[in-house]
């Protein structure tokens, strides 16, 4: 009996032995070059404290595209304007979805965010909603009293510090904060005259950059699943600690919007918030839209509007203060298109070639998210580089 049992044991070790084989031959794809990785880390060991940095010169060897092992996971890493081009615009469908991560599961409500939500219903649907409601061009243009209102604002507060040396970066980001909070939230929420605030402008940025942070940091519990428990970096209990701040805010948010609609017959959406909401209460949405969908959704805005915009405006003014030259270039436009009596308007953009330019420049040397958020390949793809074709799964 015990020699029977020994058998069967045996010739399931080699059915499933001659199984793996089969299926490790089946999916054996013409993957990127790339470094050979490590038992259990894969090539983990290859990224220093700049992972955009470390990436970088491991393309200067392995070339614009190239697989790399991160713990269990494979990766594939384009970092060029072809590659790019592939990715998020020839081939976006295949890799629009994204990867299962602690920080999509702890900061964006479980995957409901914008940015982590994975292909599906949910994510067509989020993206026709920015299309058609929250971005389109009648209703960006409905708000450019409050970015005209607010630039003036930052301008007289600067004109008051003439002659002291000040923290650009400061002004810059309470400009840009109370812009996005008036369209998003439909006042200043974080204006320090506000009484009982729930949350003080510089707990709020701290919370923002935390955010920033722990959606751009590579979690090794994220790469190798079976020791994602340690939480050996902190990084899931930091998530956690940010996620209710923020969630306390937003429920103050959305309580205070709800009761403004009920006290008004016939309200009218005056802000972004009250579009999701009322987007939530259409019955003819694909996919609900839940209460935390709308908190993910009003976070996702809040972030994506604020610092992004006030870095690539300190930077610009950094690098024009390094170079006269093209400072003077830009101030002889100004004058030349705008004249000095008058202030630039959102409309004189097209007719200011030179202007855009700085800004465009700008954004590629000192980009806001040197390394995109990861994209999850829906299925096995061809993806061909200078005639060369490699196959990704």
């Amino acid at each position: 009996m015990e020699t029977q049992i020994w058998s069967t044991c045996l010739s399931l070790l080699v059915f499933v032995y001659l199984l793996t084989k089969i299926l490790r031959r089946r999916k054996k794809l013409n993957l990127p070059p790339g470094p050979k990785p490590w038992p259990v880390i894969g090539n983990l060991n290859l990224i220093g404290s700049l992972p955009h940095r470390s990436l970088h010169q491991l393309s200067q060897k392995y070339g614009p595209l190239m697989h790399l092992q991160f713990g269990s996971m494979p990766v594939v890493v384009g970092s060029s304007v072809e590659m790019a081009k592939v990715f998020l615009k020839t081939m976006d469908v295949n890799f629009a979805s994204r990867p299962k991560t602690a920080a999509g599961k702890y900061t964006g409500y479980n995957y409901s965010s914008i940015a982590w939500s994975p292909y599906g219903p949910y994510w067509r649907q989020a993206r026709k909603m920015c299309l058609i409601e929250l971005f389109s061009t009648k209703r960006l243009e409905s708000y450019e009293y409050i970015r005209v209102e607010e630039i003036n604002s930052l301008l007289r507060n600067l004109f008051k510090s003439s002659g002291q040396p000040v923290l650009l970066k400061d002004y810059l980001s309470i400009m840009t904060l109370n812009v996005i909070s008036r369209m998003v939230l439909g006042k200043r929420y974080l204006d320090k005259d506000i009484d009982n605030a729930v949350v003080s402008p510089e707990e709020f940025q701290k919370m923002l950059d935390e955010l920033f942070l722990l959606n751009g940091v590579i979690n090794v519990g994220d790469l190798i699943p079976w020791i994602s428990f340690l939480d050996l970096q902190g990084y899931v209990k930091r998530m956690k600690i940010v996620s209710k701040k923020f969630d306390r805010f937003l429920e103050h948010v959305l309580d205070e919007h709800e009761e403004r609609r009920r006290s008004v017959d016939g309200y009218v959406s005056r802000d972004m918030v009250d579009v999701l909401l009322e987007l939530a209460e259409d019955p003819t949405l694909e996919v609900k839209l839940e209460r935390h969908g709308v908190k993910a959704f009003t976070q996702d805005l809040l972030a994506g509007g604020t610092e992004s915009s006030a870095v690539t405006l300190d930077w610009a003014i950094s690098e024009l203060l390094k170079k006269p030259e093209t400072f003077k270039k830009a101030t002889e436009e100004l004058d030349r298109v705008i004249g000095q009596n008058r202030w630039v308007y959102e409309k004189d953009m097209p007719n200011l070639p030179y202007i855009e330019a700085i800004i465009k420049e700008t954004m590629r040397l000192h980009p806001i998210a040197p390394i995109l958020t990861p994209r999850l390949a829906r299925e096995d793809c061809k993806v061909f580089l200078n005639s060369l074709l490699f196959f990704i799964d």
